[in-house]
Parts: structure tokens; sequence; C-alpha cells
């Protein structure tokens, strides 16, 4: 009688352990489960790129993420954040009421210029000519060819296609530049908004780099994450 007691405590004792490594392993796989589906809805959501009309919708502003909303889709893990502007920009944007000068930015935006990706072209005739050097890509016969062995790897690192992407400048001719020349080279075109200019922002996430001061108008770039390209250092194909 005393060994079936024994025996049927082991089996108490035993079972009583499964059952608590059981629910402790099946309450890490829900709650792993439920982390998931918790990231998966913060990373969802968005409206899917859609033009906006008028003038506007021509240079490929979004209709719903642009300089008025783009602080509701900031710090985003699963996107990055791009400003297409130069530094200093050879066209006069001063004649249509921009800046030549990078005079600020949207916080997390990193700046990489537009003119040195691809020759710039449909500038609008007050401003003159950009940036007419060398540049990663040129267009012949209606095709897209790369200038260096490294131009893909460039977009590829700055651009990534597991990312969404959105894409600003002072005006957004540059940003919908970027995007038609993206999508072109194959990138998904449904993960990419052109939020518009800075100059029309009116958020909260301004970061100034114009700065006057007792009448001198000077730039703070310093402020800029700043992506030039070093065409010395590349290899032409």
């Amino acid at each position: 009688m005393r060994k079936a007691l024994k025996i049927l405590s082991a089996f108490l004792i035993v079972g009583g352990l499964f059952t608590v490594i059981f629910f402790g392993v099946y309450g890490t796989i829900e709650s792993i489960k439920q982390n998931s589906t918790d990231n998966t809805s913060t990373t969802s959501g968005l409206p899917a790129p859609e033009k906006t009309g008028g003038i506007r919708g021509q240079l490929g502003i979004d209709k719903n993420i642009n300089e008025s909303t783009i602080d509701q889709y900031l710090d985003r893990d699963d996107a990055v954040y791009r400003d297409m502007r130069m530094l200093v920009d050879e066209a006069n944007y001063e004649n249509i009421g921009g800046d030549s000068y990078l005079s600020g930015f949207v916080r997390g935006f990193e700046v990489i210029p537009y003119p040195k990706l691809i020759n710039v072209s449909g500038l609008p005739v007050e401003v003159g000519d950009s940036y007419t050097g060398k540049t990663l890509f040129a267009r012949r016969d209606n095709h897209i060819i790369a200038n260096y062995q490294e131009s893909m790897d460039f977009l590829e690192y700055y651009f990534p296609k597991d990312k969404y992407i959105f894409l600003m400048c002072g005006g957004g001719g540059y940003a919908g530049m970027t995007k038609d020349l993206l999508v072109e080279l194959g990138w998904d075109e449904s993960k990419i908004w052109v939020v518009g200019g800075y100059w029309y922002y009116e958020g909260d996430n301004a970061i100034q780099v114009k700065k006057i001061l007792n009448g001198q108008t000077s730039y703070d770039f310093w402020k800029v994450t700043y992506h030039d390209i070093d065409f010395e250092t590349l290899h032409e194909k």
C-alpha cells in the first residue's frame, strides 16, 4: 500500500512539474505572439501612396502623407527619411520663393543630393540649371545606365528596398524625381511617399539651418546629416 502511495505521489509531482512547464512555455509563446501582433500593428496602417491634385500632383507629392501630416509618421523603425537637396544648389530657387541653400530640414531626414544621382531636367525656367557635374547614373536612349560600379550599391544602401521610404526636398521636385528614378530601377512604388517640400512645412520638427545674426546670414550645415558622393573614390564602368 505504501509503495502504491509513493508511486502515486511521484506521478502527481511529475505531472505537476509538466503542467508548470507546459503553461510556462505556452505563456511565453502567447506573449511572443502578442508582441508580434503589437509590432505588426505599429508598422502597418500607412495610407497607400496617392498623388494629390494640381501642380503638386504633377511633382508626385502625396495626398495623405505630406508636409502637413509627416509628423505623424516620423521615428518609424521600418522606414528611412531622405531629403534630396544639395547643401548649396547652383539653381536660383530664390526666384520662386525658395532657398538655394539648405535652410532647414525635418528632424530625422538625412540629406542626399539628387542632382548627383542623375542629371536634373525639367526645372522651372526661372531657376536656371542645377549641378551639372558627375552623376551616379545617366539617361541614354531612354534607359538609365550606371556610370560607376558602385552606383546601385549606393542607392540600395541609402534607399533600402525592405523599408518604407519618405522623400522630401525644398519644393517637392527633387523628391518626385527621386521616386521616379527608384521605381524605374526596380523599387516598389507602393513603399515610397513623396512628402513634398520643406519650404511648406509647418510642423513641430523643423531643424533650422539658416541663421541671421547681426544682419548677417549664415548656415549651420553641421546640423545636417549629409551624404555627399565622392566620385574620385568610385570606379567608372
